[in-house]
C-alpha cells in the first residue's frame, strides 16, 4: 500500500454471538490465516504494531473480537482508526436474525455472554444495540441466517483466500473388500470387481496388489486401462472443484471382493498419479492382509 502503511492485512472477525464467528475462524485457518480468538482489547494495538513490523513476510492474520471483551463495543470504533494508520485492516461483521440466534443458543445450550440477569431475548437485543457502530464500520457484513456451516466456510474462503490460490485438498485412498463391509465415512466409492481377478491364479492368490506379478496380471485384463484412464480423468476434474467448495479432505474408497488384489492395485496406482498431480495423498489398505473368508 501507499502512504507508508504496511501491506500486511489484519482481518478482524466480529459480530453477534451465535452468528458463526467460530466457524468463520476455522475457515480462515483452513486457508492459511493465523487466527486468534478473543484477543484482549488492551493487547490489540501492540499486536497490530507487531504484525505491521513483519517486514518481508507475508502476513495473513485474523483476530476474533466481540462483546466477551469488556468495553469492546465502546472502544473498538475509535481504536480501529488508529489500527488503520498502522496497516490494512479488514473488518467482517457476522449477524443473523433473532429466531436463528435463539435456535442456535438452544441447540448448543451455551449462555449468551450478556445474559447475566437478562433473558436471551433481552441479551440479543442489547448486543445489537451495543454493536451498531461496529457494524457500521465493517467492510463486509455477512448475514448467516440461511447459511449452513459449509456455506459459511465457502463464503469466507471466496472472500479471503489469496488470489489464484485454490487451496490444497488432502486425499486419503482406502482399499477394502466388499465382503468385509463398506468402510464408513468415505466420500467417493469405486467398485473394481469387474477387473481381472488374480484370486483364481493359485500362485498369485496369496500375494497382494502391490506385487509386480499381480499388477501385471490385472493390467493385462481388457477392462483395466480403459477404466483407469476414465477414473483418473474423472478425479482430476472433480478434485479442484471440491477444493473450490472449501473441502480440505477427501476420502476415496476402492473396493473389490476380498480387498487383497484389485482394490489394492488401483489404490496404489491412484495414489502415485494424484501425488504427481500435486495432491497430498495418504494410502491405506484395510483388508489386504486379512486371512480367511
Amino acid at each position: 500500500m501507499s502512504d507508508g502503511v504496511s501491506d500486511h492485512r489484519l482481518l478482524v472477525v466480529t459480530g453477534l454471538s451465535g452468528s458463526g464467528k467460530s466457524y468463520a475462524a476455522h475457515a480462515l485457518e483452513d486457508i492459511g490465516y493465523n487466527t486468534i480468538d478473543n484477543l484482549p482489547l488492551s493487547l490489540l494495538r501492540d499486536f497490530a504494531k507487531e504484525v505491521a513490523a513483519r517486514e518481508g513476510q507475508k502476513g495473513r492474520t485474523a483476530v476474533v473480537l466481540d462483546v466477551r471483551n469488556a468495553g469492546f463495543a465502546e472502544a473498538f470504533p475509535t481504536l480501529l482508526d488508529e489500527l488503520r494508520s498502522l496497516l490494512a485492516v479488514t473488518v467482517v461483521f457476522l449477524e443473523a436474525d433473532d429466531p436463528t440466534i435463539f435456535r442456535r443458543f438452544s441447540e448448543t445450550r451455551r449462555p449468551h455472554p450478556l445474559a447475566q440477569e437478562r433473558t436471551l431475548t433481552e441479551a440479543v437485543s442489547l448486543e445489537r444495540r451495543l454493536l451498531a457502530e461496529v457494524r457500521e464500520k465493517a467492510d463486509l457484513v455477512l448475514d448467516t441466517t440461511a447459511m449452513t456451516v459449509h456455506e459459511l466456510r465457502s463464503v469466507i474462503a471466496e472472500h479471503f483466500r489469496a488470489s489464484g490460490d485454490p487451496g490444497v485438498l488432502a486425499v486419503s485412498i482406502l482399499s477394502f473388500g466388499f465382503k468385509h463391509g463398506v468402510p464408513p465415512s468415505i466420500d467417493l466409492c469405486f467398485d473394481v470387481r469387474f477387473l481381472a481377478n488374480p484370486h483364481f491364479v493359485p500362485e498369485l492368490r496369496p500375494r497382494t496388489g502391490r506385487d509386480p506379478d499381480v499388477a501385471r496380471f490385472i493390467e493385462e485384463g481388457p477392462a483395466t486401462e480403459p477404466f483407469y484412464r476414465r477414473l483418473l480423468e474423472f478425479l482430476l476434474y472433480c478434485l479442484p472443484n471440491y477444493r473450490r467448495e472449501n473441502r480440505a479432505y477427501l476420502t476415496i474408497g476402492v473396493g473389490c471382493t476380498g480387498g487383497r488384489h484389485r482394490s489394492v492395485y488401483i489404490a496404489e496406482r491412484l495414489g502415485r498419479d494424484l501425488a504427481s498431480a500435486g495432491y497430498p495423498v495418504r494410502i491405506a489398505h484395510r483388508d489386504d492382509l486379512r486371512e480367511g473368508p
